[in-house]
């Protein structure tokens, strides 16, 4: 296992629409691997393909207090949502950036274990906001995109400034 790199916004590449997984093999389920290594030791609760530049329809999630609820989703697609909530967020691409984002409250979503086998997975609270973040990624947005021009322009401001105290 390997951890990888993840990409930081406004990372062009963070905008890439990622494609369908066409097969699940050996190799996928080590990036599957390597990505939860990489969330962990981050750390987080979720990781897209595309956060790590590897444009598949692949997620990583584990919600649980002693990292023992792992879930891949291999191509998810929410097939019904209902429900308005507003959760602060943040994100492995936007480090140190926290703000409230509104999102569907409840969910189901369809997608492929990491065997290959088809899951229907319903979700509320935590889990369902995270599930549509990392969905997000995989569409090629980014959760700071959802806010106000003017707090973008300050996010955008603030991650330059701390990349420069970095250096």
């Amino acid at each position: 296992m390997a951890i990888l790199n993840i990409l930081h916004y406004p990372d062009e590449r963070l905008h890439t629409v990622a494609k369908p997984v066409e097969k699940v093999d050996d190799q996928l389920r080590t990036l599957i691997a390597d990505m939860a290594e990489t969330m962990y030791a981050a750390p987080g609760i979720g990781l897209a393909a595309t956060q790590v530049d590897v444009h598949l329809r692949l997620i990583v999630i584990d919600i649980s207090e002693d990292k023992k609820g792992l879930q891949a989703l291999i191509n998810p697609k929410i097939v019904e949502m209902d429900g308005k909530t507003r959760y602060e967020e943040g994100c492995l691409s936007v480090p140190g950036i926290y703000e409230e984002v509104e999102r569907a409250e409840r969910i189901v979503v369809e997608a492929l274990d990491q065997h290959g086998k088809p899951i229907r997975l319903e979700a509320d609270g935590l889990l369902a906001i995270c599930i549509q973040h990392e969905i997000d990624h995989l569409d090629g947005k980014v959760f700071v995109e959802k806010l106000s021009r003017l707090k973008l322009s300050r996010i955008v401001a603030k991650l330059k400034k701390n990349e420069r105290k970095s250096m």
